[in-house]
């Protein structure tokens, strides 16, 4: 009885508010509208169209600077850069559940997931919302939510979010420190702490930053005084030791480079002549390769790396790969000869051509996991022209993948082999051709009759939305990695609290994609 009661005075709650409209995509929304540089520009010809009920797609190759603006909050974590009327997600969503309990279930988020569901983690952790009860100052949730985004690649939104906060404790200059120098802007962060020292992460810091503003002297005092103390590790010592002086770096052996680099660490290898490559290291350090500065394929390969997780939009992926020509073949030279052959075939309006075109390209896409960023591009247009036998199927499948799902399931016939997606797509119950366990989870959460696990409807019932959509996420990536039932727990949750639309498009990229992605 208490799970029935849950779902019915949650969606009584839910059914006349502001939240009852889907969530934006963060991502998209903070590159929405706002001034870029020239560089890395989708040209107008190639510029992806924007669609009815589908939210602003960035034009520009960055993310824009979010507007600082001053906040009447007794909390740190109430600090957001998306409003409520833009997420669609309730203020309160977070005031019921304790601090500890959220700050945990952020930091257990898997890093890797579905791309829609990515997307409204994405729009929790950036949410402007009123705190737990209990969470005080909010510093260490605040730093909890600027580390998850930092770790799914989303380093920009990450940065802007600490600069919106503040800075002013230890831990969130340490968060804000390693931000700057992964973005490159390291100035604001050292101009701080010249006035503030006790902020520092470490001597490290404070060497870097005297020497970044050339005071030479007091980079040498301070590694110096550091070292007699031992409070820097030998490699630090080594390191910032080149780092001031380029003839003693010139008389040394390279140094080991780490497995895991701290963003100083990068850096400091980086000004010796010895750039690390970011490829083996964690998602954050594909970042600095954004602007090129490392060449083009070290470029394409950071693009790919984080529009592959819904880090950056899939227009900037588009931006970056049709650049210039491929400059060798194999490997992600022939995606970008694919892409950019299938770009030109589309803006033909050749029926043939677009069809040798996708067959071409869509293996090569859907092999390197980035099917639904290929489709979010053109799924939409490919239904405007008349393909038929192996490319029509392909058509349909980056249809269903884009944000024109629905428009594609209301043009497939019964009979299609995607019928089962289709159905999906219009959130209809139906019966799975295949008997696997991941279409008979799927068909279970589109059920009518599906219901919420226990235990999370009385947390909704107890308003604890943002803890359960956490808890959801995290129960969607258990679920691929193991018992399918997760994944329609996962599944009807989002839909039992109105995010039908993040419910389908989870579905879908689990059954088109295979891999989610």
């Amino acid at each position: 009885m208490r799970n029935s009661t849950a779902v019915v005075l949650f969606t009584a709650l839910i059914a006349g508010g502001a939240w009852a409209q889907e969530p934006l995509s963060a991502i998209d929304w903070l590159e929405l509208n706002l001034p870029s540089p020239a560089a890395q520009q989708v040209p107008p010809e190639r510029r992806q169209p924007q669609r009815q009920n589908e939210p602003p797609v960035s034009e520009s190759a960055r993310s824009p600077e979010v507007s600082v603006m001053p906040l009447d909050q007794t909390s740190l974590a109430a600090v957001g850069l998306l409003p409520p009327n833009v997420t669609g997600l309730p203020r309160t969503m977070w005031v019921a559940s304790s601090s500890e309990t959220v700050e945990q279930l952020i930091a257990a988020q898997p890093d890797d997931g579905l791309p829609a569901i990515n997307a409204l983690l994405f729009t929790l952790l950036l949410a402007e919302a009123d705190p737990p009860a209990d969470a005080g100052v909010g510093e260490s949730l605040l730093a909890a939510r600027v580390d998850k985004l930092m770790q799914m690649g989303a380093v920009e939104p990450a940065l802007s979010l600490i600069e919106r906060a503040g800075s002013d404790t230890p831990a969130l200059f340490s968060l804000w420190f390693d931000l700057s120098l992964l973005t490159g802007q390291t100035g604001p962060a050292c101009a701080k702490l010249a006035g503030a020292p006790h902020l520092a992460p470490g001597y490290s810091a404070r060497v870097f930053c005297a020497a970044r503003d050339s005071d030479w002297d007091a980079a040498m005092t301070t590694l110096g005084t550091a070292h007699a103390l031992g409070a820097i590790t030998p490699r630090e010592f080594a390191l910032l030791e080149r780092f001031l002086d380029p003839e003693l770096a010139e008389e040394l052996p390279p140094l080991v480079p780490p497995v895991r680099p701290t963003p100083l660490e990068f850096r400091l290898f980086e000004a010796l002549g010895e750039p690390l490559p970011t490829a083996t290291l964690p998602r954050p350090f594909a970042t600095v390769n954004l602007n090129g500065d490392a060449g083009w394929k070290a470029q394409l390969e950071a693009a790919e790396r984080l529009a592959r997780v819904g880090a950056i939009s899939e227009n900037r992926m588009l931006g970056i790969y049709t650049e210039r020509l491929r400059a060798a073949s194999g490997g992600i030279w022939d995606r970008v000869e694919g892409l950019q052959r299938f770009d030109t075939a589309l803006a033909s309006g050749d029926p043939q051509a677009i069809s040798a075109a996708l067959e071409r390209v869509w293996p090569l896409m859907h092999t390197a996991q980035l099917s639904v960023p290929f489709s979010r591009l053109y799924g939409g247009r490919l239904m405007e022209y008349p393909l038929t036998g192996r490319a029509a199927d392909l058509a349909a499948r980056a249809a269903l993948l884009s944000t024109d799902y629905e428009l594609m399931a209301a043009k497939l016939p019964d009979d299609s082999p995607l019928a089962f997606a289709a159905a999906i797509a219009r959130g209809e119950t139906a019966e799975p051709p295949d008997r696997d366990g991941l279409s008979r989870a799927i068909a279970h959460a589109f059920a009518p009759d599906a219901k919420p696990p226990e235990a999370l409807a009385e947390q909704l019932a107890d308003n604890r939305l943002g803890e359960v959509l956490l808890r959801s996420t995290a129960l969607m990536r258990q679920g691929m990695r193991g018992d399918p039932s997760d994944i329609a727990d996962a599944l009807t949750v989002l839909r039992t609290v109105g995010l039908e639309d993040v419910a389908r498009r989870a579905a879908l990229q689990l059954l088109l994609t295979g891999t989610g992605t």
